[in-house]
């Protein structure tokens, strides 16, 4: 399990310096960013939190089908629909409903609420966003590490 957990917050570290390259981006670009630093530390923990769950889900993917190809395949097959699933491109209101229940079980939805919260005080529940994102981590490395012997064979 430490295994998994270090390889998915050290995927969190490499977001934090892609992040940190976007946020400098915007902020030449005059987007109306909030540089409170308690905002921008919570950014970064949710980035932490975000990419240390899709390293997860890649693991446990990878672990499911043992192979590269498959992986890549499968991996592409599962993250784009929950990019589009999410709220990152419209908000969750103009989805359709079926859409609507994909997108509040998607810890990316959360992921994006909370930094839009946090960069542009946008309302949202934190609380509720970090519960998710924490949960999501959880349950990826738990599934991740129990998969993890399937890799090593």
């Amino acid at each position: 399990m430490a295994l998994v957990a270090g390889k998915a917050f050290a995927a969190g570290i490499r977001a934090v310096a892609q992040a940190v390259v976007v946020v400098v981006v915007a902020a030449l670009l005059g987007v109306g960013l909030t540089w409170n630093p308690l905002r921008l530390l919570g950014v970064v923990v949710v980035v932490v939190l975000g990419a240390a769950f899709f390293s997860c889900l890649s693991v446990t993917i990878a672990g499911l089908v043992l192979k590269r190809d498959r992986l890549m395949g499968i991996g592409q097959a599962v993250t784009m629909p929950l990019f589009f699933a999410s709220n990152a491109l419209y908000p969750v209101s103009i989805m359709p409903g079926w859409l609507r229940a994909i997108s509040y079980a998607n810890p990316l939805s959360y992921e994006v609420s909370a930094l839009r919260a946090l960069l542009l005080g946008l309302p949202t529940n934190l609380w509720l966003d970090f519960a998710v994102l924490i949960g999501s981590v959880i349950a990826g490395i738990c599934a991740a590490a129990a998969l993890l012997g399937r890799l090593s064979r």
